[in-house]
């Protein structure tokens, strides 16, 4: 006597019914979503891919050339949070250039002290937007500098390398460090290494504290020949579902 079968998670279940698939179909979204996810991706809408958040992480999904395509199409549309004010604001152990943060934030903080106290004597306005100026530019600071140690902390953390990738990379650094001989770069040159830097590891998955959902899942950020392909897909599932069955053999 067999036993029983094994029980489908339920979002498996929600996922191979909307594509018309055996429950035992493989690979199996929960157990092997990455799989799945290269085959099915563009057929699923939003609401159902959505899922995966739950099965996968940022990095794992660069494997899946879809998403990859996706994040460059939405990196090309200029989104804000990427812009460089903002990714250097958000990592600013990615910018390599030391300087005194929270400039921005402490002229806003002096600004509004001077719209909103207009009714006190200029003089105290005057000293009091300048005090939550300098709070605000010690406090993004504090904030740099927290995640400056947890970074080396991290990196402490790692094993470490054997003496033949050392001297690998010993000699990658002097053959960088000979070929920039002579070339002084510019802040300009430095500000578009970082935001090639911030792109690319958006694209890779290996950036913190950005939403990669409202991009990896929505199919909007697909090319036009990836939509067509996907509607192509459906009209051939319709089409096949349409022929009678010949039950005269």
């Amino acid at each position: 006597m067999s036993g029983p079968e094994p029980s489908t998670p339920a979002v498996d279940k929600v996922l191979l019914s909307y594509l018309g698939l055996p429950r035992d179909y493989q690979p199996s979204p929960s157990a092997d979503p990455v799989d799945f996810l290269l085959r099915h991706l563009r057929q699923l809408p939003p609401h159902l891919s959505s899922h995966f958040t739950a099965l996968t992480v940022p990095k794992q999904r660069t494997t899946i050339p879809a998403i990859r395509n996706r994040r460059l199409t939405y990196v090309e549309s200029d989104p804000p949070e990427l812009r460089f004010e903002v990714a250097k604001a958000t990592w600013p152990t990615l910018w390599p250039v030391r300087e005194r943060g929270g400039k921005e934030e402490g002229k806003e903080e002096k600004e509004w002290a001077n719209k909103e106290f207009m009714g006190s004597s200029k003089q105290h306005v005057g000293k009091l937007g300048t005090l939550l100026a300098e709070y605000e530019e010690e406090r993004e600071a504090e904030r740099v500098g927290t995640l400056r140690r947890q970074q080396a902390e991290q990196l402490d953390s790692l094993p470490e390398e054997s003496e033949e990738e050392e001297e690998e990379e010993d000699e990658d650094e002097d053959d960088e460090v000979g070929a920039n001989d002579g070339v002084e770069e510019t802040l300009e040159d430095i500000r578009d290494t970082f935001m090639r830097v911030i792109k690319d590891r958006f694209i890779y998955g290996l950036l913190e504290s950005i939403d990669y959902d409202k991009v990896d899942w929505d199919d909007k950020w697909d090319a036009a020949n990836d939509r067509d392909a996907e509607e192509q897909w459906f009209d051939e599932e319709e089409e096949s579902a349409g022929v009678p069955v010949d039950l005269s053999e």
